[in-house]
């Protein structure tokens, strides 16, 4: 046992430490690499740790072996070896986090409802859990139905056995009263970093002009409406370019193939971009995001053009009009598109009014600072009532 292990083993089992204690499930843990969740679950555990909270996170490796312990930024890492890949990994995972957290009789916040079953076994043991039950992933028709009945499933074992849930979204919230008392649901929206200032080297590096452009970062199928999109921006020559990020693949699917040929030359496909120190640049010397989701809740791509300062063309779904508010542009067809970006683009008042409304809604609520401290209130409620760690980590 190393000496860092030993240190978590012996703050463990010290009756003086009475912090309260949560224990991190669902992602794939920290330094957040992945998505979503997995950034939800580091700014809201560093916002916890330095509110005072001891905050243990189960963290995803590659490979077999042992169990280990780590510390990153005042976290504390459960290290968890799995050799399995794909969604059998992910499970595998899964069942290896919560035999380990059942051990203890800490708090379990628990990001998603992918294997809500597994999550009996603590509801059995009587441990307190607040489970972030994600969008209606078992809806979306690219699953398939063997899929979509898995999730389902699931997401009714975690409606049930959670303490709390927790709703990303009004809509989601209200879809979770059909599934769990009214008491039970909270509402706490995905949050967000600010960017004030960025440096424009990575965007003139990939052959854009800053302000010259707008994006489009997203997955690349049929639920994120791209192909309406760029045929509206392509209906027409423009001043700018559109960049998309995402990895497509004309080859190998029909979808690919369809928005690359409806694409102008005015559409620049950048491929697969997940670092954010280019990222983020982008975003904020970009003109415009667009944003054609039309499913889930408080998309983190939204937010985080929210927190860029983007003017925003959105699908104009309840989803997206909640998140980005009134001072937004909507669209329902290629059409649409077309039209709203010939009246925005050809007005610097406008786009100037738009990004003003952007940070204005960023800062009514999808900070990372705000929502953490809606986690940490809510959590706070499900503490047992012995905040004591008798237990060690081995």
């Amino acid at each position: 046992m190393t000496d860092l292990q030993k240190h978590l083993l012996n703050n463990a089992l010290d009756p003086a430490d009475r912090r309260p204690t949560v224990r991190i499930l669902g992602t794939h843990g920290v330094p957040a690499n992945y998505g979503g969740f997995e950034t939800a679950a580091e700014k809201v555990g560093l916002h916890l740790a330095s509110a005072g909270w001891r905050v243990i996170v189960y963290c995803q490796l590659s490979g077999r072996g042992e169990i280990t312990y780590d510390q990153w930024k005042g976290l504390e890492r459960v290290n968890v070896p799995v050799a399995l890949s794909g969604w059998r990994g992910t499970s595998f995972f899964d069942l290896k986090c919560v035999r380990h957290a059942s051990q203890f009789d800490d708090l379990c916040l628990i990001f998603g409802y992918n294997t809500g079953i597994f999550n009996t076994w603590q509801r059995m043991k009587r441990i307190p859990m607040v489970i972030n039950m994600d969008g209606i992933e078992w809806s979306r028709a690219r699953w398939g139905f063997a899929k979509q009945a898995i999730l389902y499933i699931n997401e009714r074992f975690s409606a049930a056995v959670g303490n709390q849930l927790i709703a990303d979204h009004p809509e989601i919230e209200r879809y979770l009263w059909t599934r769990a008392p009214k008491r039970k649901v909270t509402m706490i929206a995905y949050g967000a970093d600010e960017v004030l200032e960025a440096d424009d080297g990575p965007v003139r590096d990939l052959g854009l002009v800053p302000d010259q452009y707008l994006t489009l970062i997203c997955r690349p199928i049929p639920e994120n409406s791209i192909l309406e999109l760029v045929q509206g921006f392509s209906a027409r020559r423009r001043e700018y370019k559109l960049a998309i990020l995402g990895e497509y693949l004309p080859d190998q699917d029909d979808y690919h193939r369809e928005v690359i040929e409806a694409a102008s030359d005015d559409v620049v496909f950048l491929g697969a971009v997940f670092d954010p120190e280019v990222v983020q640049p982008l975003r904020f010397h970009s003109a415009m995001y667009l944003h054609g989701h039309t499913v889930g809740g408080t998309n983190p791509s939204l937010v985080e053009a929210l927190g860029a300062g983007n003017p925003v063309l959105a699908h104009g779904n309840a989803y997206n009009r909640w998140t980005a508010g009134p001072g937004q542009a909507y669209f329902e067809t290629s059409e649409d598109v077309a039209k709203c970006l010939d009246e925005i683009l050809g007005s610097s008042d406008r786009l100037a009014s738009m990004s003003t409304a952007a940070r204005d809604r960023y800062h009514s609520g999808l900070t990372w600072r705000q929502v953490g401290e809606q986690y940490r209130q809510l959590l706070g409620q499900h503490l047992p009532k012995n905040l004591t760690n008798l237990k060690g980590e081995a």
